[in-house]
């Protein structure tokens, strides 16, 4: 009755996730499993005989691959502005090593340029790499890839696991820090009320004074008698006025040394007909990339921008910020004019929370076409990027975009993940139950000497790298994660370290690395084959 049960691919599918989710809850001296205790299950199931079709796995990786990409979109352009040479540097330490290490046990071992080039891409988990070294030096290539591929997976996966231990390092700490980093370049915003004292100011109008640019602070209203109401550039000053400011903490300051003293007052209904407070959903795809200089709200609507909410993070509204799709604005006007505005953003709550199909079909088709691309210099050497690669590429500069016509490359956070959870389980159950078909028939037909190998090239360029990382390019320990992975252009070892932080930055690092590392392999396989 069971062997009938495993027959059926789906069964078995879904009986070794619900295995991999329980194994991966237990924790052993604080480590644990998590998700990516699905392709250790899957491994087992695999020698046993059981199979998961290729096309589910690779259907697997293609959402997961995608959808890291258009979460790390637009985090991946200021990664690579800010930090991008020291991360690119760190993923080159792990190519270059693992190729120096393949080629230094070519010559004690004996091994071909097949065999050599089979090692080097199964430790470092690149099918696009093997299939560039099938092509150069034969079949015999898979033999050797398929021997260091089972530890190339799961050596990944165990070193990022051990990696905090090993660091001596605290990830909720770090996790912190990070927020606070985030906090530093985004920081709180508070709103203040504030009596006009300063003589200089008396009778100028707020565009004279240039109250925006001088401060950094955002006049949300202004108090003239018993009346309070919205603010144009053209409203003057008086003595005794009072001016609702929002802005961050030091936007504040300056503007208390600018305007005059800090009251306590709260609006009363009675004197604010002309002033309502509400908040507003950018679901207008017209607007997704447009400056808010360029709609020009104060003049068109009468109404003012006090925040902006994205990605759990409050933005102060300068002038040269572009709309994102799902920004939460608050905005202060009267009701008749701030319907007006409503309707322009769109304020379609169902609109976010719907999941729009095609985007995602049409940036997977291109991220497909793209990888099927191949770019030759000269006889010797060529290289495309494949599947994975075009896919992750073209899915962060889509995301990275924004918008391109009608269609916004984006989507929600909770069908992001939802997404990236479903086709991970597909990928690590079907690359686990691939590997554990072979892996202890290749160890009993071609020997101690390729397991070892495999294993030799997959750690060493992770040592290095670590050691690199913490003591001479002092990058953050969630950013090595993220490297790691990717210089080791390893999507489960990505998964073991999504799975243990709830920041972007692993993943934002590996989508920065990634396209490189891939690259200099297939360049570096390339190179063993016309020099052996």
């Amino acid at each position: 009755m069971f062997s009938s049960l495993f027959s059926s691919p789906y069964f078995a599918l879904f009986v070794i996730i619900a295995i991999g989710f329980m194994v991966g809850k237990i924790k052993v001296k604080g480590v644990s499993l998590d998700v990516s205790a699905v392709i250790f299950i899957a491994l087992l199931f695999g020698h046993f005989g059981v199979t998961i079709p290729a096309a589910l796995s690779d259907f697997g990786m293609v959402l997961f691959i995608f959808t890291i990409g258009i979460q790390a979109g637009p985090g991946f352009v200021d990664s690579f502005k800010s930090k991008g040479k020291t991360l690119v540097i760190l993923s080159l330490i792990i190519v270059f090593s693992a190729t120096l290490v393949a080629i230094l046990l070519q010559n004690i071992f004996n091994f071909s340029a097949s065999e050599t080039t089979g090692l080097l891409t199964g430790s470092l988990t690149s099918t696009p790499g093997l299939a560039t070294a099938r092509e150069l030096t034969g079949d015999n290539t898979a033999v050797a890839y398929g021997m260091a591929y089972p530890f190339g997976v799961i050596g990944v996966i165990l070193f990022v696991k051990l990696l905090p231990k090993m660091l001596k390092i605290d990830i909720s700490k770090i996790e912190k820090e990070s927020e606070k980093n985030i906090g530093d370049k985004f920081p709180k915003i508070y709103r203040g009320v504030y009596k006009i004292t300063n003589s200089n100011i008396f009778e100028v109008s707020i565009i004279d004074l240039r109250i925006r640019t001088m401060t950094g602070a955002v006049i949300a209203g202004v108090k003239h008698g018993d009346k309070f109401e919205v603010p144009t550039p053209q409203t003057v000053l008086q003595e005794g006025d009072l001016i609702k400011a929002v802005g961050s903490e030091e936007a504040l300051e300056k503007i208390k040394l600018f305007l005059g003293e800090e009251v306590k007052y709260e609006i009363n209904k009675s004197e604010n007909n002309n002033y309502e407070r509400s908040t507003g959903l950018v679901t207008n795809k017209e607007l997704v990339n447009k400056s808010l200089s360029s709609l020009n709200i104060q003049q068109n609507f009468g109404c003012t921008i006090t925040r902006i909410h994205r990605s759990s993070v409050d933005l102060a509204p300068a002038p040269e910020l572009t709309l994102k799709f799902g920004d939460k604005l608050t905005i202060v006007g009267s009701q008749e004019n701030m319907n007006l505005l409503l309707k322009l953003l769109g304020n379609d709550k169902k609109q976010l929370s719907d999941t729009d199909f095609f985007p995602i079909a049409l940036g997977i088709i291109l991220g497909v076409l793209f990888g099927k691309l191949s770019i030759n210099f000269g006889n010797d050497f060529s290289f495309s990027f494949g599947l994975t690669g075009g896919i992750l590429l073209v899915a962060l500069l889509l995301s990275a975009r924004g918008r391109t016509g009608k269609i916004i490359w984006t989507m929600s956070t909770s069908a992001n993940h939802l997404l990236r959870q479903l086709g991970l389980l597909l990928f690590l159950a079907g690359v686990g139950t691939s590997a554990g078909a072979t892996v202890v028939e290749s160890f009993m037909n071609d020997g101690i000497s390729m397991f070892v190998s495999g294993i030799i090239i997959t750690l060493v360029p992770m040592i290095l790298a670590t050691l690199a990382a913490k003591y001479i390019l002092k990058i953050d320990p969630l950013d090595l994660f993220g490297v790691i992975t990717g210089g080791m252009t390893s999507t489960p070892g990505l998964a073991a370290a999504d799975s243990m932080t709830s920041s972007s930055a692993p993943s934002i690092a590996y989508a920065t690395v990634y396209p490189v590392a891939m690259v200099f392999l297939i360049l570096c396989v390339q190179l063993i084959a016309i020099l052996s």
